[in-house]
């Protein structure tokens, strides 16, 4: 069997060249994925110069078309064009850039440690699912993983409502519904994503042209605002827009919070603007070198979005007053005695605002200012259909390639057949179809209010963890954890794993509550499940040194008789031949005893040390799969005697050391050989000696049911045989192979193999003996 070999050499600086000794640890079986034990590749800087293309003809992205791009165009939402305005009128200047500053701190937060972890290794498909799993493990990244694919297939329909909802108003506004406003929004709708849906499965070089486009168009919606702050048309004062007015600035500049909201209701209203960071990360096994261009594309995304929304809440705050009529007639022919407000020093009257509700314009009242102050109000339009689509286009990319690697690592079973690619980049055509149907079943709701805020809280919890996963990786001080990001903290990573759950609360208390049950019970499920896989996470790298410090805190601790535990060294050679034994001490270490396998291997020293290597693992991983909480130790020896020596020298670590041998009575002794006996009988004599209890156990039918595994047989259960009794017996066929018949085992063995079993049932009630062997009180007891 192919494997792969670790060299470690030792090189004595006294010695020769010729005298440098080199050994070769035992080779491990790779998995399907070439990496042996589920490594993944070269930590740190080896990793982008071993990258190399999967194949020829697929299309890789660089870190601008790949990660720039699509963060900038699910940032810059909806938000940007028709509530940005708003909240600026409810919070004010200087609260909108605080509001816009918190949320930027929370994304550039986590966007340095998604740099971090993304710089830790070869970084494959998956997203966020990828580096969650790979740093925490299973647990958490299947749990993650599942909810964050169903966040952005419902957030394809999030942004689809959107855009048909923008449209509905100008069929409205131009008298041409088709039914109703509803079945509108539907029908426009369900067009819309099965467009996008054509888009995507056409394949990523497509998607990508198309980002583009909408990202021009976006771009030119934003030059087009900036151009009309600099042109106040007459026809629009009015409606409140007098251009730049340093009146204007300082009478906007603080809160005027209006119809029950907070500062905290208005940043729950701005943030979901703010979750469209890992975009490009999702897309993670489509980059060409995606450790270059998850930090340099996310984190430049996060710096000129930031700049824009607080440049656009400053320009607008800047330029529109708070409340207007819209009536050109509202003009001040004579002075007025108390003129305080920047509207009514320009010359218009607007206080019929304050005692009746009948204005429409303004930052509070008119949602559409950008495309009142613009000079080109359709470009606005175009500019809100750009942001809506290409969300909606980039969630409709990502949540099947998060689905589609979650399904690869076989996370969850049942969602085995998500995992197949199809074409060159391995497109997962059944995760698109799977994401178009949850998106087509929420257009056709139409109210996504109550959904809303769940989704956002979805990937604030993602986002949580992957500042988690950074700070947990540097407390474990991990071995693999060197990120060749340097410009993150493990403490900073912690407060923005902390914001993040704050956040979650802010935005809908009830929404994170809900959150949290759900990625409990995915952990809880996977934890349970137990997927074979083995990742180097952190955690696994914590449990180490927590088990580490806590040995050697143990070390310092004197015994007391009150903490007194069996811990037992059993000589079971092979841990499956002896199973009484293991089943007996289980009996009453309870799992809070220590339990250790001995196994003495005799014979050539070569062959006994390729011996020791693939038993080790072999055997531990036999002992966790039957639940038996004990270890496996191996030693070579000349003789069975040199070898419990060794063992009970050796075994253990500071205070958990064996104190008690325990192994089978030698049931051939007056037929064997003698030098044998007197080989078992000093056994004894050096556990005393070494101030070990002893426990020898006795089967009538005997212990060592190897035999019957030399044959490599397996145990299958033959028939059952229905008796007056209503509970069924089972009696026990061993076949050769596959295709020899069957041959059932002889009365000795079948008796030998029921009495290997009969310490794992409940003992029944039975006397126990004590004999006093000596003065000091020394004493046996019979069972």
């Amino acid at each position: 069997m192919v494997g792969f070999f670790y060299k470690i050499s030792f090189i004595c600086p006294l010695c020769s060249v010729s005298d440098t000794k080199t050994f070769f640890v035992f080779s491990k079986e790779p998995f399907e994925d070439g990496y042996a034990n589920g490594e993944e590749g070269t930590p740190a800087g080896d990793a982008a110069a071993a990258y190399t293309p999967d194949s020829k003809g697929v299309v890789k992205f660089g870190w601008i078309k790949g990660v720039l791009v699509r963060c900038m165009l699910n940032i810059w939402g909806v938000m940007l064009f028709i509530r940005l305005s708003w909240i600026v009128g409810q919070a004010g200047i200087g609260l909108s850039v605080l509001v816009i500053g918190m949320a930027t701190v929370v994304t550039t937060i986590t966007g340095l440690s998604t740099s971090a972890i993304a710089t830790n290794g070869f970084v494959r498909g998956g997203g966020a699912y990828y580096l969650i799993s790979r740093s925490l493990g299973p647990e958490f990244g299947g749990a993650i993983g599942l909810i964050f694919a169903f966040a952005n297939a419902v957030a394809v329909a999030m942004y689809v409502v959107g855009f048909a909802e923008t449209v509905v108003e100008l069929l409205k506004e131009n008298g041409t519904l088709m039914i109703d406003e509803m079945n509108d929004i539907r029908i426009i709708g369900a067009i819309t994503v099965v467009i996008l849906l054509g888009i995507s499965i056409a394949g990523m070089e497509w998607e990508a042209k198309a980002q583009i486009v909408l990202l021009v168009i976006l771009i030119l919606a934003i030059g087009d605002f900036v151009i009309g702050t600099f042109i106040p048309l007459e026809s629009k004062k009015p409606k409140g827009f007098f251009g730049y007015n340093a009146d204007i600035f300082m009478e906007n500049f603080g809160p005027d919070f209006r119809q029950e909201e907070t500062f905290f209701s208005v940043f729950a209203i701005f943030f979901p603007a703010a979750t469209g960071i890992l975009a490009g990360a999702n897309i993670s096994g489509d980059l060409a070198d995606p450790q270059s261009a998850i930090p340099k594309g996310t984190l430049l995304a996060i710096l000129i979005t930031t700049l824009v929304y607080a440049g656009i809440a400053v320009s607008v705050g800047s330029c529109v007053v708070r409340d207007a009529t819209g009536n050109v007639n509202d003009t001040i022919v004579s002075e007025l005695a108390n003129c305080t407000s920047a509207a009514c020093k320009l010359n218009y009257d607007f206080s019929s605002c304050q005692s009746q509700a009948g204005c429409h314009y303004g930052l509070m009242n008119n949602f559409q200012v950008m495309s009142m102050v613009s000079g080109f109000a359709p470009l606005i339009t175009a500019g809100i259909f750009s942001a809506t689509l290409s969300s909606a286009l980039a969630s409709l990319v990502s949540a099947p390639k998060i689905f589609q690697a979650l399904c690869k690592d076989s996370i969850y079973p049942g969602f085995q057949m998500f995992a197949k690619g199809y074409g060159k980049n391995n497109e997962p055509l059944r995760g698109y179809i799977l994401t178009f149907l949850i998106a087509l079943g929420f257009i056709l709701i139409a109210e996504l209010n109550v959904i809303a805020p769940i989704i956002s809280n979805f990937f604030l919890a993602s986002y949580a963890l992957i500042n988690f996963s950074v700070f947990h990786a540097s407390l474990a001080k991990s071995p693999g954890w060197r990120p060749a990001f340097k410009y993150y903290n493990m403490w900073i990573s912690l407060i923005g794993a902390i914001l993040c759950c704050i956040v979650m609360f802010v935005i809908n208390w009830w929404a994170a509550l809900l959150t949290y049950v759900i990625v409990l019970g995915l952990y809880i499920y996977v934890t349970y499940k137990k997927p074979d896989v083995n990742w180097g996470s952190s955690t696994q790298a914590l449990t180490y040194l927590n088990a580490l410090q806590h040995s050697i805190r143990l070390s310092g601790v004197e015994d007391h008789v009150k903490n007194f535990r069996p811990q037992c060294l059993i000589m079971t050679g092979a841990p499956n031949a002896r199973p009484a034994l293991l089943h007996l001490v289980h009996a009453f270490t309870k799992n809070v005893g220590l339990m250790i396998c001995g196994h003495v291997h005799m014979g050539p020293r070569r062959q006994a040390m390729k011996e020791l290597s693939t038993d080790l693992a072999k055997y531990q991983r036999w002992l966790i799969k039957n639940k038996m909480k004990a270890f496996y130790a191996p030693v070579h020896a000349e003789d069975l005697r040199d070898g419990g020596q060794y063992l009970m020298q050796a075994a253990g670590l500071g205070r958990m050391r064996p104190n008690t041998l325990v192994v089978g009575f030698k049931k051939n002794w007056r037929q064997g050989d003698m030098r044998d006996v007197e080989t078992y009988i000093n056994l004894f004599h050096d556990a005393f000696d070494v101030q070990y209890g002893v426990v020898v156990i006795r089967l009538k039918e005997g212990l060592d049911i190897s035999h019957l595994q030399a044959q490599e047989l397996h145990l299958m259960i033959f028939s059952v045989i229905k008796q007056n009794t209503s509970k069924p017996k089972f009696r026990y066929m061993f076949f050769p192979d596959s295709k020899s018949s069957s041959s059932p085992l002889n009365v000795t063995d079948q008796r030998l193999l029921d009495a290997s079993s009969q310490f794992q049932k409940k003992q029944g009630k039975s006397n126990i003996d004590v004999w006093w062997l000596f003065d000091d009180g020394g004493k046996s007891l019979y069972f």
